[in-house]
């Protein structure tokens, strides 16, 4: 029991307890004048909603900016097609021997081509493809991405996010995942840890795999089909948004209320900024690249084998009814098991309309997640493995079959 000069404090009345309070306080408290600063006052318009969101429009829109004129623009269009297309594509040609043999056909491609995303072959389209387009894209995601995650932007985005995300059973941060998810979605899977209930971490992986297309692919859509990106992004951000929904209303669990550390406003330390940036791009270079050359070489060996012709005519019944796509599009599909980056190379050679090149692209991002994400998937638990792979199903009918009742509506499909 405490005492104050010979009494119980339990003992006080409630006048003598407030005296002690500020007795207490004036020997601990010490009072001053606080300047705000700059970095204070953007703090406060960056992390209240109606300032917030049109900062945050703002900064998303210069980051994608940056991020199709850096990659496809200047690097991809600037310096690698015409490395590639006018020194190393002739080169192969002419040093590889036998134009008719098998193993031409796999590691070079069509003899005929012009362009090393025509060959198709391992040493050209796969090299071409994930050093000269996928690169320079994940490069300078993963640039932008450490600039706003160490600048101290990232949390106040959350913050922002979460008047939507928590609507659809998820918590601010996982705008964390999502926006990992648009450079890579390996490293984005292992992100959902951050999210506090299982619940949130089964959304988020579920949603992650179907809905998130990563760097490599929007790095390939800019490049075939850039009038057609927008309509692409916008069926699956509003994909993204009903499954959630839906998803919120039938897996039980709980979703608790947003609590973080807002940090302030800081300059971003270079020695950090180089040091994370290195780390992305090597665990790139490791983990993607061998996954593109080994996608390209399964498939000129499943086209050589007949498989990929016999898949097709047995799904193009599917796909021409109910998807409203060419039955060609079967091949693509299996290719994303790989790479949807490669996937979305190939329907970019197939002849379809508009409407069913939208299609087709969102069927890839939404059909199976590539095999790379595929294996983190099963370290977070087979359960959830499963019960996302079958919520995949459910969604790629349902999606795929409304997008294509869409285009019937509207006169295009």
């Amino acid at each position: 029991m405490h005492w104050l000069r010979g009494v119980p404090v339990t003992a006080l009345t409630a006048d003598e307890r407030w005296d002690l309070v500020d007795l207490v306080v004036g020997e601990v408290v010490s009072t001053g004048t606080v300047r705000r600063t700059l970095a204070d006052a953007l703090g406060d318009l960056t992390v209240k909603p109606l300032t917030g969101f049109p900062v945050a429009l703002a900064v998303l829109y210069a980051f994608w900016s940056v991020f199709s004129s850096f990659a496809g623009d200047l690097v991809t269009d600037g310096f690698m097609i015409g490395f590639f297309d006018g020194f190393w594509l002739p080169w192969l040609q002419n040093v590889w021997p036998d134009p008719q043999s098998l193993l031409y056909f796999v590691f070079v491609g069509d003899p005929s081509a012009e362009t090393c995303f025509d060959a198709f072959g391992v040493l050209t389209s796969g090299l071409f493809v994930s050093i000269g387009v996928v690169l320079p894209a994940v490069f300078i995601f993963y640039l932008t991405m450490t600039l706003l995650e160490d600048s101290g932007y990232l949390p106040r985005l959350a913050v922002l996010a979460d008047t939507f995300l928590h609507k659809i059973g998820l918590h601010g941060y996982a705008i964390v995942p999502t926006i990992l998810g648009l450079g890579c979605n390996v490293p984005a899977v292992t992100a959902t840890r951050v999210l506090e209930t299982g619940k949130q971490r089964f959304m988020m992986m579920t949603l992650l795999a179907i809905f998130i297309p990563c760097g490599a692919q929007l790095g390939i859509m800019l490049s075939v089909i850039p009038d057609l990106v927008g309509w692409v992004m916008l069926y699956l951000i509003v994909g993204f948004a009903v499954f959630g929904f839906v998803l919120n209303r039938v897996v039980p669990g709980e979703n608790p209320e947003i609590l973080i550390d807002i940090p302030p406003y800081r300059w971003p330390v270079r020695e950090n900024v180089l040091k994370k940036l290195y780390n992305r791009t090597r665990g790139y270079l490791k983990e993607a690249v061998p996954f593109v050359l080994f996608g390209i070489l399964l498939v000129n060996v499943l086209y050589l084998a007949g498989v990929i012709g016999a898949v097709a005519g047995a799904l193009a019944p599917l796909f021409v009814t109910w998807f409203g796509v060419p039955a060609e599009t079967v091949g693509p599909l299996i290719a994303a098991f790989l790479r949807k980056d490669l996937a979305v190379a190939q329907l970019s050679t197939i002849a379809m309309t508009p409407y069913q090149m939208i299609t087709s692209v969102v069927l890839i991002s939404i059909y199976f997640p590539c095999v790379a994400t595929f294996v983190v998937m099963i370290r977070e638990g087979w359960k959830q493995l499963l019960a996302a792979v079958a919520v995949l199903m459910v969604v790629v009918v349902l999606y795929g079959g409304a997008i294509h009742g869409i285009g019937i509506l509207l006169g295009v499909a």
